[in-house]
């Protein structure tokens, strides 16, 4: 189409009465046209400006998550733990960074390539180009990190902290950017942002803010992590029972999960890349790019109110108390799973999204302490599960107009099965989720298996019963031992003192009688 503000001399001529033989008219008209391009080219950079800065304050959101991870975290193990488990979550930041800049970028986004990884923009050389710019490497890195902060939730307060160096820089530099570059690359084998070349089931993977890219290769890389290094001492007792080994602070778990709530407006909605973008004149001036961000961003909110209020109900129902870790925990799946198809999905779906989300993460809860697993954040069953759960999701509902508005140029794509559109998206999205198990499982196994043949993988005993703020990094978070925890008061001239934690009882609790 052609550029609205576009001018030609020669078209000009007659609307000043003038010919090409007319000195004035055809300096007024050269002159008309001037200052039209010099205005087209004003939009343009005022629209550069915008699109770039609307993404990166998306990337500082994301960013922020990392925070929302650290309380998280730290609030859910136990407080000799604190000091590790918080290190972890700025050193996936901090050698997250560097991996990426070296190798990750080019692997996921370093196009032209072939289908399975890219080959160019190694530590950014040649940089920025025409596709990309700086802004759009530092959204897609926070994206990089977040998954290597999902892993270190399940292999929290036994693992060393050589190991976490390693995995952080191994996920983050190679392991997550192919899949980045299989399903949001223009050139990857399986996306529906495919920009030339047939379509997977004429499709294409509609995973838009990476349900299956970030939070499933994140949890499943923290499933074999946990599942080689087994449980912590003390999780299991000797007959098998589970035995909880809770976090020391609720109010670090609540504070956490809106810091990821916060953070996960930047996530989806930031996922556009753009906001000035028009989406016709059919659909009215009002509507555009950013009325589907305005959209993204309530289906985001409404699937995770449904997953926590499905979790409060239910868990209420399943255990008799109302659990504030539990709710939160169950948000998040909620988030999680929304993330794949909250650009092309209805609000009303959402809600279905977040209400079978919440029931994943109970079952896969249940499953897991059955089968002796041992996850202190429930990162895998959360991220993993609820995630795995989000893309099949899309397959399901996503919407035919919709689907056109994020992916415009190909009007035969395969939508929803539930919304009339046919099983091919459906079936491309069932790819995602069994690739993804495939190469996570094919790379960072063998990671896990080799850090513990090597002995880095798994402390002592001693030092994880004592804890590894102690035997690790110099001295403890807090002044005080955890319930249950032996220690003695005479081998030290601090101040201590011990925190007990109040648990439901069958003890009624007293009237008041004014």
């Amino acid at each position: 189409m052609a550029d609205p503000l576009s001018c030609a001399a020669a078209d000009l001529l007659p609307l000043l009465g003038g010919g090409a033989a007319n000195a004035n008219a055809t300096a007024a008209a050269a002159f008309i046209c001037s200052r039209f391009a010099a205005a087209s080219e004003k939009l343009s950079d005022s629209t550069y400006a915008i699109n770039s800065t609307y993404l990166l304050f998306s990337a500082y959101l994301v960013f922020a998550m990392q925070l929302g991870f650290a309380m998280l975290c730290a609030g859910s193990v136990r407080a000799k733990n604190t000091m590790n488990i918080m290190l972890t979550n700025v050193l996936d930041a901090a050698a997250g960074g560097l991996s990426y800049y070296l190798f990750g970028y080019a692997f996921a986004f370093g196009g032209p390539s072939n289908g399975f990884i890219g080959k160019h923009f190694f530590g950014l050389r040649e940089f920025p180009s025409p596709t990309a710019d700086y802004s759009f490497f530092l959204y897609q890195w926070a994206f990089a990190i977040a998954a290597a902060g999902i892993t270190s939730g399940s292999i929290a307060e036994r693992t060393q902290f050589v190991a976490y160096l390693i995995y952080s820089s191994f996920l983050t530099g190679f392991v997550y950017p192919v899949v980045s570059h299989w399903f949001w690359a223009g050139d990857g084998w399986a996306g529906a942002a495919k920009s030339s070349g047939k379509l997977l089931f004429n499709s294409g993977v509609i995973d838009f803010a990476g349900s299956g890219v970030v939070h499933m290769v994140g949890g499943i890389a923290g499933l074999w992590g946990a599942l080689i290094e087994g449980p912590r001492i003390g999780r299991f007792d000797h007959s098998g029972r589970s035995v909880a080994l809770r976090g020391h602070s609720a109010s670090l778990v609540v504070l956490g999960t809106f810091l990821l709530w916060f953070g996960w407006y930047g996530f989806n909605p930031g996922s556009f890349l753009t906001i000035v973008k028009s989406y016709g004149t059919g659909s009215g001036a009002y509507y555009g790019q950013w009325s589907a961000i305005g959209r993204t961003a309530v289906t985001t909110t409404l699937a995770g109110s449904t997953a926590a209020l499905t979790t409060l109900f239910s868990k209420r129902v399943l255990v008799g108390h109302w659990n504030v870790i539990d709710v939160c925990n169950g948000l998040l799946g909620g988030f999680a799973a929304i993330t794949s198809g909250c650009a092309v999905v209805e609000p009303w779906a959402a809600i279905v999204c977040g209400l079978v989300a919440a029931w994943v993460l109970i079952g896969l809860n249940k499953l897991a302490e059955r089968l002796k697993y041992d996850d202190p954040l429930e990162a895998a069953q959360l991220h993993g599960g609820c995630g795995a759960w989000g893309v099949l999701f899309t397959g399901l509902f996503a919407t035919k107009d919709y689907v056109n508005e994020v992916y415009p140029g190909r009007p035969d794509r395969p939508y929803g099965l539930f919304m009339g559109g046919g099983g091919r998206l459906l079936a491309a999205q069932i790819v995602e989720v069994l690739v993804i198990i495939g190469w996570v499982t094919a790379t960072m196994a063998p990671l896990f298996l080799a850090l513990r043949k090597l002995k880095l993988l798994r402390v002592s005993n001693e030092d994880e019963t004592a804890g590894m703020d102690m035997t690790r990094h110099g001295g403890m978070a807090y002044i005080y031992h955890d319930e249950g925890d032996d220690y003695n008061n005479n081998n030290s001239n601090l101040p201590q003192f011990k925190m007990s934690r109040i648990e439901p009882g069958d003890t009624p609790t007293p009237e008041y009688h004014p």
